[in-house]
């Protein structure tokens, strides 16, 4: 039985006239570099918003260093200050004089200063 000319003969449907696969097979290309075109601008969109967002980070992260150095140097005068005024208060000191035990609560520990921040008002910014 000869092939038909319809358009469900799957062989026709594969190798139409050289002229329409030209037409077709341009169509295509088109299509997909339409499809590639959009894709790279969504890319490059994606990329400079992740550069967007980093350099808000990084800015953000620079303030926050700027303020901890200086706290830092707030800490450290105010550190300087009171082994100034320990140092001066040493020699009179009638407890440390006395080399009697103090009473517990004269008594500190080291960590027993260790806490949040709080500032003598001699350094108050």
């Amino acid at each position: 039985m000869p092939h038909s000319s319809d358009s469900s003969d799957s062989s026709f449907s594969r190798s139409p006239l050289p002229g329409k696969q030209d037409s077709s097979d341009d169509v295509r290309k088109v299509q997909r570099r339409e499809k590639n075109r959009i894709a790279a601008q969504k890319s490059r969109q994606r990329q400079t918003q992740k550069a967007d967002t980093l350099h808000l980070e990084s800015e953000d992260l620079e303030k926050q260093n700027a303020a901890l150095r200086k706290e830092i140097k707030q800490l450290t005068e105010e550190l300087r200050y009171f082994t100034s005024v320990l140092s001066s208060h040493e020699p009179l000191c009638s407890i440390l004089a006395s080399g009697t035990p103090s009473p517990p609560e004269v008594v500190y520990s080291a960590h027993a200063f260790h806490q949040p921040h709080v500032s003598s008002p001699r350094f108050q910014p």
